[in-house]
């Protein structure tokens, strides 16, 4: 089966708005054998959307259309499927129901028009129902094609591609199967990942397609696997996932959606270890990513953005002939950072950074990037030098990502 995908808003088009659903739909319609051959945007225009459902349909087995289903008047994907598959609306009580239960949620028990206007459905089609905001998808089957339309809003979108939509499709696809499995690196570049695996990927490139997709945070390996069936395929990803991890493990913290943050949160709530943060140059995003995860109250105790010098004396103890001998951006304060916020906290283990993310404040021998990470446990204290780069924003999110993965490794015991 072959597929095309049409994302719909000018968001899209004028690049206000990343197109992650289209990558995101993409994927998982190879997981399950059916080729993606088209991803098209067009605006919010019905004659736009008619247009290109018109070559979809006569082109394509399956069509998935996302956006232009909320109730505003520049949501008009609703209209255009009517009009293309030449039928009318409907009130679904169903659907009706599941707006009114979804507001209640959160407080609002009176709708309004525009909320009663999600109730109104194609009647020809399928609802596939929302449970993650208002507007319901649809499902029509025609001529022996599918087409499908589900909300813009990614967080719907995956909720109904997981709930529903990947089920059916699989029922039926009779195609091959594709397999996709993602290894994520941290703390190695790209070029020197590349070395230590170019002969095992030119090895396991006969039976699989490996890719290397660099980031601020680290390198991703792709890892695709097409073959006759699912359970082929899932075992030559295994065979190619071993092959990559007996070379670089070390550097391996996650597969597919897995962040760095989840993983060190599993790990110190399985050591039931507590963990404190005391951030300069990262201005909290530690703590933020760490309570990003749910339940990390049971091993994050406390964050401190210590930003200014007199920050890091009077809340952290950081003494201050520490700074005035070796300045705020150096080893020794970056391991008193540590060894204070653990100590104030009664934390298990304390985390600090503290650098210079720019683009000023550099001096001859401190550029732009320079980044001290310190670590403290009651065995240890110790504080890394990292050279990031020039972007600030870059800065702060390749210090966040290395002072978790230092943590990651002393938590498994991998050489830092």
């Amino acid at each position: 089966m072959k597929a095309e995908i049409i994302t719909i808003g000018d968001e899209l088009l004028i690049g206000q708005v990343v197109n992650t659903n289209a990558s995101y739909i993409g994927r998982k319609l190879s997981e399950i054998g059916i080729s993606v051959a088209r991803i098209v945007s067009v605006g919010d225009y019905e004659s736009d959307i008619i247009r290109e459902l018109k070559y979809a349909f006569e082109n394509f087995d399956v069509i998935i259309l996302t956006g232009g289903l909320g109730p505003t008047h520049d949501d008009v994907t609703k209209t255009a499927i009517c009009k293309f598959f030449n039928t009318g609306l409907v009130l679904n009580e169903d659907v009706l129901n599941q707006v009114k239960e979804f507001l209640a949620k959160r407080g609002r028990t009176e709708l309004n028009e525009a909320n009663k206007s999600q109730a109104l459905v194609p009647e020809k089609a399928k609802i596939i129902m929302n449970y993650w905001g208002t507007a319901p998808g649809f499902l029509f089957e025609e001529n022996g094609k599918i087409v499908i339309v589900m909300p813009g809003v990614p967080k719907e979108m995956m909720g109904m591609m997981e709930n529903f939509v990947i089920n059916y499709l699989s029922e039926k696809s009779t195609g091959s199967a594709i397999k996709q499995k993602v290894l994520k690196t941290t703390g190695i570049p790209e070029s020197y990942l590349y070395e230590k695996l170019k002969d095992t990927v030119e090895e396991i490139e006969k039976f699989c397609k490996i890719a290397f997709l660099p980031s601020a945070l680290g390198v991703k390996i792709r890892i695709t696997v097409k073959a006759e069936n699912k359970e082929k395929a899932n075992a030559l990803v295994k065979e190619a996932e071993k092959k990559i991890r007996e070379k670089v493990e070390k550097y391996i913290y996650g597969v597919d959606d897995e962040e760095l943050e989840m993983v060190i949160g599993k790990l110190l709530a399985e050591k039931g270890l507590k963990i404190a943060v005391a951030e300069s140059c990262t201005g909290g995003l530690i703590a933020d990513r760490i309570t990003n995860v749910p339940g990390s109250s049971k091993y994050f105790e406390r964050g401190i953005v210590a930003y200014s010098n007199e920050a890091k004396i009077q809340i952290l103890g950081v003494p201050e002939e520490l700074i005035k001998n070796y300045g705020a951006v150096s080893r020794e304060v970056a391991e008193a950072m540590a060894e204070g916020v653990r100590k104030i906290s009664g934390a298990d283990i304390g985390i600090s950074t503290t650098g210079i993310a720019g683009p000023t404040g550099a001096t001859p021998t401190k550029p732009v990037g320079l980044v001290w990470i310190g670590y403290s446990d009651k065995n240890e204290t110790f504080a890394k030098e990292f050279r990031f780069g020039d972007d600030r924003l870059e800065n702060k999110q390749r210090a966040s990502q290395m002072a978790l993965e230092i943590l990651r490794r002393k938590l498994l015991g991998i050489e830092i």
